[in-house]
């Protein structure tokens, strides 16, 4: 077989392949493409002996192989949270620590709210609603949604602890490269919403309800 037809048939297929990259908008089908145009262009540059053409996409085959799995297993795990028990631990490798101190005021209530935090440890409390959070608990995501990226209450340390925390920026990020995490990461912030009427609701009617007569005491 003529080898500067198999490289120029190789390298017109290859070359739509890198076109059609340039034309996704999310992260997965681009790494898909890659991957299909790294595998392509290895197998021209093998009997062609193009070696620096083989060893460049043998070296990013890989790193769009684990790119791609790491955004599919950032969407299964973010499918299984709103399917299940709410968490947000997939976050977690996005996330920098921060340690906290008994007294320190993480975000104040009205304040531009830029971030959010994942609670490892120590003891938290929400000052307007005095709702404590638990080590697990993810809070500060409603500024992100709220039209004027404002926070709706305060956040105070009790306890000293550590938190993590990642911007808004980062998740806006993670967004525009798969929507697919947009939308569920969505749903999973607007149950947490509601989820936390509900515990105020509760709370309200507990102290609310009226306090039982005592008994008469005998002598």
């Amino acid at each position: 077989m003529d080898m500067s037809y198999l490289h120029h048939a190789g390298s017109a297929f290859a070359t739509i392949f890198v076109v059609a990259t340039c034309t996704m908008r999310t992260m997965i089908p681009l790494r898909v493409f890659g991957i299909m145009a790294n595998v392509l262009l290895i197998a021209i540059s093998i009997p062609t002996h193009n070696y620096p053409t083989m060893a460049l996409h043998a070296v990013l085959l890989p790193l769009n192989i684990y790119r791609l799995r790491q955004m599919l297993q950032l969407v299964q795990d973010v499918k299984k949270s709103v399917n299940s028990d709410l968490s947000m631990e997939w976050l977690k490798p996005f996330m920098t620590k921060r340690p906290c101190k008994a007294g320190e005021i993480l975000f104040y209530k009205d304040e531009k709210a830029e971030d959010m935090f994942y609670i490892v440890s120590g003891r938290y409390r929400l000052v307007e609603s005095g709702i404590e959070l638990p080590v697990g608990a993810i809070v500060g995501e409603l500024g992100m949604l709220s039209p004027t990226n404002e926070r709706t209450q305060t956040l105070e340390c009790i306890e000293p602890g550590m938190v993590l925390s990642v911007s808004y920026s980062q998740v806006e990020e993670l967004y525009v490269q798969n929507p697919e995490f947009g939308f569920f990461f969505l749903r999973l912030a607007s149950a947490r919403l509601f989820e936390n009427i509900d515990k105020l609701e509760a709370r309200l009617m507990k102290q609310d309800a009226p306090a039982l007569p005592m008994a008469p005491q005998h002598a």
